[in-house]
């Protein structure tokens, strides 16, 4: 799994997740991303490109809102 973290110039860096190594950071060149890519994203692999995971997103968005909420409650 991949998360776009931020866009610095023509790269995206992300965090590749793997359960043996842990997170590591890449750099993805922008063309190579999806033309609507935004930070926060998650990313899978399919063959020599990148495909939004959409549903992974909203629902890793939706928890960190929730974490966000329960501190100020």
């Amino acid at each position: 799994m991949v998360i776009v973290d931020r866009f610095e110039g023509e790269y995206a860096v992300c965090e590749l997740s793997d359960k043996e190594k842990g997170t590591t950071k890449i750099l993805i060149e922008k063309t190579k991303l999806p033309c609507d890519v935004k930070e926060g994203d998650i990313l899978a692999v399919e063959g020599n490109s990148y495909v939004v995971l959409k549903e992974e997103t909203e629902k890793r968005r939706n928890k960190i809102i929730g974490l966000s909420d329960s501190l100020f409650e």
